[in-house]
């Protein structure tokens, strides 16, 4: 019994490499896989974060809201009696920037409305617009320590001509609310109207 043998060499010629060709593209499509699904994870948290900041300033913005409400209304508010539907002196052209007229608009009959035209932003000692608390005595937390509002809501009071009675006005009451960034804003708007009991 004689058997046929083959020299090694003829083995090694027959391997063209293919294996190797299918290893390193399995290998490719591996890797992009894994970096498509980091790109997804971090797009997710990403977009996370925008969400949280975006809430942030919004809650911001209505809480600058409740804190006009308490400036308006409330019975320790230093200015409440400015607020009667008839008193119209403490409202400036352009909003107040000093004593109880801060942030105070007058009415706008032509051109834009106040709240288009303030800075909000603008946190100088003559602002026109009003910070949180600064006349309901209430406190908001804001800064760098941690996750919360670079800095404090402000708002603006506009008088507006009340269309049910020509006598008097109703307020418009815009505030803006900062994100963890100051570029981070979010703006909300409410009417107030007082009602007097005569």
């Amino acid at each position: 019994m004689t058997t046929c043998e083959l020299p090694l060499t003829q083995f090694n010629n027959r391997q063209k490499g293919a294996s190797l060709i299918m290893v390193m593209m399995i290998l490719i499509v591996v890797s992009l896989l894994g970096i498509s699904g980091a790109q997804i994870g971090l797009m997710s948290e990403r977009g996370a974060r925008n969400d949280r900041d975006m809430q942030m300033a919004w809650q911001a913005a209505e809480a600058a809201l409740i804190d006009a409400e308490f400036d308006m209304a409330d019975a320790t508010a230093t200015r409440k009696d400015l607020f009667d539907g008839k008193n119209r002196s403490a409202f400036l052209p352009g909003c107040g920037t000093s004593g109880t007229s801060v942030g105070l608009c007058a009415v706008t009959t032509t051109g834009k409305p106040a709240w288009l035209t303030v800075d909000f932003t603008n946190t100088a000692g003559n602002a026109p617009t009003t910070a949180f608390g600064t006349f309901s005595g209430r406190a908001f937390k804001s800064g760098n320590l941690g996750v919360q509002p670079a800095q404090a809501p402000r708002y603006i009071i506009e008088l507006v001509e009340d269309p049910l009675d020509k006598k008097s006005v109703i307020y418009r009451v815009t505030a803006m609310g900062f994100g963890p960034r100051t570029d981070i804003q979010a703006m909300v708007q409410m009417i107030y109207r007082t009602f007097s009991e005569d």
